[in-house]
């Protein structure tokens, strides 16, 4: 499988219930691919930790959100846990015309606005824990969240994963990390060859693996999912 090499520009949407590390899949496929950024939100929430203004998020006011919002400068945006999240159209346009690959952190719903905006240019993965039994062992195990606030995030990722898998083109399993890495290596290696008017049949290959329609949902939906 031959490397993705500098060509058009690709947004990379990555999506998954809290837990499912598409943060670190992210990291990882960035560090590898020396043209991918990161699409950096903008965010009414307030920074944590060691997080800096225009390198993790956009930081700003809830006016200044709706300020974006009304003028139409928004891919798209999202209220989460109170605060609300936003794409700038700026963003996407400026990773485009330089060719890049913008890799997204986003919601489903977030997802599904970039791909109505821009749909030859954008590939979405949803990225899929094990099973729902790992996602609640992997959620437990941080011990920052009482049982109720993991039974919510529970019922949310399992509305998050029947609305990617209807509405997104691939669903990567994260069980074992470098696996999982090679194969969003491998879908972005096949849909950048797609757009230059290539062919890359290694990529090809192993993205065909994770379409959405090769993929039983059983583990995560159950029997009428």
């Amino acid at each position: 499988m031959s490397a993705a090499v500098p060509g058009p520009g690709l947004l990379l949407v990555l999506s998954a219930p809290s837990g499912a590390g598409k943060t670190t899949l992210a990291h990882r496929l960035k560090a590898r691919q020396p043209d991918a950024c990161f699409s950096i939100s903008a965010t009414t929430r307030a920074p944590r930790g060691q997080e800096r203004d225009g390198v993790d998020y956009h930081f700003v006011a809830r006016a200044r959100f709706d300020d974006l919002v009304a003028r139409g400068a928004l891919a798209e945006w999202a209220e989460v846990h109170g605060n609300r999240y936003g794409t700038l159209k700026s963003t996407v346009e400026e990773a485009l015309a330089a060719g890049r690959i913008a890799l997204f952190d986003i919601d489903v719903q977030g997802g599904e606005q970039i791909q109505a905006l821009w749909p030859r240019q954008s590939v979405t993965v949803l990225v899929l824990p094990p099973s729902m039994a790992e996602l609640e062992r992997r959620l437990r195990g941080r011990g920052t969240e009482s049982d109720e606030q993991v039974a919510r995030r529970l019922a949310v990722a399992r509305e998050e994963i029947g609305r990617g898998a209807r509405h997104y083109r691939y669903l990567l399993v994260n069980d074992v990390l470098e696996q999982a890495e090679a194969a969003l290596a491998a879908i972005v290696a096949h849909e950048r060859a797609l757009r230059g008017g290539r062919a890359d049949p290694e990529a090809q290959a192993v993205a065909d693996r994770h379409r959405r329609e090769r993929i039983d949902l059983t583990p995560w939906l159950g029997k009428a999912g």
